[in-house]
């Protein structure tokens, strides 16, 4: 499948999940999370975005978010990877991550309910959404290892 097939698979899904209203929200698995800085580990509770229904719903509608949780947007390989604001409230910092678990590109303080597509740089394995700040505040930078069940270990 093309990159631009693919983008506009997950646009038809985005739509969809906004078509749903607030009354048909999905529930996500959690589990937990650690990303380890120069300043020592960070841990969060995540929430999993896995199918392409919860991916497409994401935090859409949310009001509020924890300071140590977040959602985990987790791809079945690495690809390339593109999300938006539409419908989400929360202003976030995402942060794009390959197999072996290192971040590889951060954007900080997207702007909610904008429709520009926020694209990873490379293929990734997963996105991280944290609250807008979370990044800066906690001395979160590109390289930093994220360890989770769903990154291969080593690398």
């Amino acid at each position: 499948m093309t990159q631009f097939r693919r983008l506009l698979v997950v646009g038809m899904f985005l739509a969809a999940a906004a078509a749903m209203g607030q009354e048909r929200l999905l529930s996500f698995e959690s589990s937990q999370l650690e990303i380890e800085t120069a300043d020592g580990p960070r841990r969060f509770a995540v929430e999993l975005a896995v199918s392409p229904a919860q991916q497409a719903q994401g935090l859409m509608f949310r009001q509020f978010m924890e300071s140590d949780a977040g959602m985990l947007f987790v791809h079945e390989r690495e690809r390339y990877a593109s999300m938006w604001m539409k419908n989400t409230y929360l202003t976030l910092d995402m942060l794009f991550i390959d197999g072996s678990g290192r971040i590889s590109h951060i954007v900080e303080r997207t702007v909610p309910h904008s429709m520009e597509a926020i694209f990873s740089r490379g293929p990734v394995r997963a996105v991280l959404e944290l609250n807008a700040g979370t990044v800066a505040r906690l001395g979160i930078r590109v390289g930093d290892r994220v360890r989770h069940p769903v990154f291969v270990a080593g690398g």
